[in-house]
């Protein structure tokens, strides 16, 4: 399987050509892609994982649009995309249950994301999985409470994003600053340079057409599949180990330390600590599940 057999977004092609060319490709249902993924593993029919990876490059370009804003070259972004898609495809396994869609979110994410990351000065130096996930968690955060300043936040926008984020409101303002110094205008204009293709504005990526629709309906398998997991590895922990973790972290208000350490008879910090053991094992409980349903989980 080539990368070069496929579509390839470029500069001199223009982004909307692009997106018109991955379109003729037809969404494959569920029979068609368990054959075609049986014909990959026990013959490795190339034929065949050249469909699979077609026929879910719309979903690519519709994750790649979630990563506009960093800086860098649209068509460099979808690349990074499509390769990730063509990792799930090698490693796709029908017999676990999960649709291709579903599976290939997970790489195409991180292929996007470590292309970022090699890409950003200012991960390489920071460095470190919380400075990571504030880089990429930062925008959508900043979205939800309306914190739409340019220049320093304000300072209960700050101290909200910083406890939302677990991070400090020096690293959150100083993340801010530089992530707006990259923001392109909306209206800024991409692509083109091809005849008859005067090129697209980024805000035509954010159209609910055809690849939104596709992204909505993989959120929502993911999401199940997320939910599935989290449920069954609730079983490595005992009743109070539950009890505390969900009062804690599963709750929109969690309950306080003080008011657990009344219900359980036990001291504060023993609740503290009740709590981060019973997040370990849920965590790799989670991790091993995840491992063997062919998904990906993060941290």
């Amino acid at each position: 399987m080539s990368y070069a057999n496929l579509p390839a977004p470029s500069p001199e092609q223009g982004l909307k050509s692009y997106l018109r060319e991955i379109r003729r490709f037809p969404i494959l249902d569920q029979e068609e892609e368990y054959m075609l993924a049986r014909r990959w593993i026990d013959d490795r029919d190339t034929e065949s994982a050249h469909k699979l990876v077609t026929s879910h490059l719309r979903l690519a370009a519709s994750v790649a649009r979630g990563y506009r804003g960093y800086g860098l070259p649209e068509a460099d972004v979808i690349s990074e995309a499509n390769i990730g898609l063509m990792r799930a495809v090698k490693r796709f396994d029908p017999e676990k249950g999960f649709r291709l869609s579903t599976y290939a979110m997970w790489w195409i994410r991180a292929s996007i994301q470590e292309f970022i990351l090699r890409s950003w000065s200012l991960v390489k130096i920071a460095g470190g999985n919380a400075r990571k996930k504030l880089f990429f968690n930062l925008r959508k955060a900043k979205a939800r409470i309306g914190a739409y300043e340019d220049g320093n936040l304000r300072p209960e926008n700050l101290r909200r994003l910083a406890d939302d984020l677990g991070a400090s409101e020096e690293e959150v303002n100083s993340m801010h600053l530089r992530l707006s110094a990259s923001d392109s205008s909306l209206n800024t204009m991409v692509g083109g340079g091809n005849e008859g293709d005067d090129g697209v504005e980024w805000q035509d990526w954010l159209e609910d057409d055809g690849p939104g629709h596709v992204e909505r309906i993989v959120e929502r398998d993911e999401n199940r599949a997320r939910g599935e997991v989290l449920i069954a590895s609730m079983d490595a922990l005992n009743d109070r180990e539950k009890d505390i973790l969900m009062e804690r972290r599963l709750k929109d208000e969690p309950t306080t330390l003080d008011e657990l350490s009344k219900r359980h008879g036990v001291s504060r910090e023993r609740i503290r600590q009740i709590e981060l053991r019973a997040f370990e094992k849920l965590r790799e409980r989670a991790r091993g599940l995840a491992e063997e349903k062919g998904l990906i989980i993060d941290g």
